[in-house]
């Protein structure tokens, strides 16, 4: 009888085994069909990142109803209520140096600010990634590509974004131009550290080997599986690239005056630094808030992409 009972117990555990491995398999397929419900469950884990979307998505939903939200129109003046402080009547952040309502040159320029960072990233991401992908994959084309890469990373990013806005003149557009050419280089080293280690894993080397073309596992086989790397380095970079647009705003080289651009903003109001600082601290704090906001989510996304880290999790 003891026997019959040990041989059930045994039986039974093995059952157990055999359920739980059943269910680890299910939340495997489960994972891969709804990848984004698997990011957020890592994701959300870290508070740090889940501050930082937050902070992101509230950005992007006041940049989208700017003027829905905005009190004031940010560039009618009047220069009676100039210079006034924050929590006066009617002006909640107070007003700049000619009357402006500040709250509302403050809202529309998170479209600014974005708008700079999502069009210099995606300028840097069309370009860098194609070079990443061709000097990871082509060893010819390697040692190339990559010195070109060397020589841009010899010049400090602020300075060389400096030298193609003074080549092309003061703009938005051109900062965008010179900020996305300056992501560019370090895009492109990323990707193609990625390619050369997945480009020796064992279903590129068979995609290969059934006489796929070069185009067909570049594009199928390779960038998908570096869309995880791409999509770290992109949030991390948008953060520099809307740091890098404040500070060309703020020495005169990127948005011009009327515009609501935060270092813009900050820059013209460094001349009432005593008499109102609210004109220079307002557009700094949204700086930091926003920087913040992205390099706190791009740090997630790593964590949560990170295949070493998800175990460990």
């Amino acid at each position: 009888m003891p026997i019959l009972i040990q041989g059930s117990r045994i039986i039974e555990a093995m059952r157990m085994t055999e359920t739980e491995k059943i269910m680890v398999q299910k939340e495997e397929v489960h994972s891969r069909k709804n990848p984004l419900a698997d990011l957020w469950k890592h994701l959300r884990r870290n508070k740090l990142a889940v501050v930082g979307l937050a902070v992101v998505t509230a950005v992007i939903f006041i940049a989208l109803f700017a003027p829905v939200l905005a009190p004031c129109d940010p560039y009618k003046q009047d220069v009676t209520k100039r210079l006034l402080g924050p929590g006066s009547p009617g002006h909640i952040l107070g007003t700049d140096e000619y009357g402006r309502d500040m709250l509302s040159r403050l809202i529309y320029g998170a479209r600014l600010s974005l708008l700079v960072g999502f069009c210099s990233v995606g300028l840097g991401l069309a370009f860098g990634v194609v070079l990443g992908l061709l000097a990871g994959y082509y060893p010819r084309l390697d040692s190339i590509i990559m010195r070109i890469v060397d020589i841009m990373l010899a010049f400090p990013g602020v300075l060389l974004s400096l030298a193609i806005v003074s080549a092309l003149g003061p703009g938005i557009g051109n900062v965008i131009i010179a900020v996305g050419i300056w992501s560019v280089p370090t895009i492109a080293r990323v990707v193609r550290g990625t390619v050369l280690s997945i480009k020796e894993m064992d279903y590129v080397t068979a995609a290969k080997a059934i006489g796929e073309t070069d185009s067909t596992i570049l594009f199928r086989e390779i960038l998908p599986n570096c869309v995880s790397s791409i999509m770290v380095y992109a949030t991390m970079r948008l953060a520099t690239s809307i740091l890098s647009a404040a500070t060309l705003s703020f020495l005169g080289l990127g948005a011009q005056p009327p515009s609501a651009e935060w270092g813009a903003m900050a820059s013209t109001g460094r001349n009432y630094i005593f008499q109102a600082p609210h004109l220079t601290l307002l557009p700094g704090f949204a700086i930091i808030i926003i920087v913040f906001g992205f390099n706190s989510l791009g740090d997630g996304l790593r964590d949560a992409l990170d295949p070493n880290l998800k175990n460990a999790m």
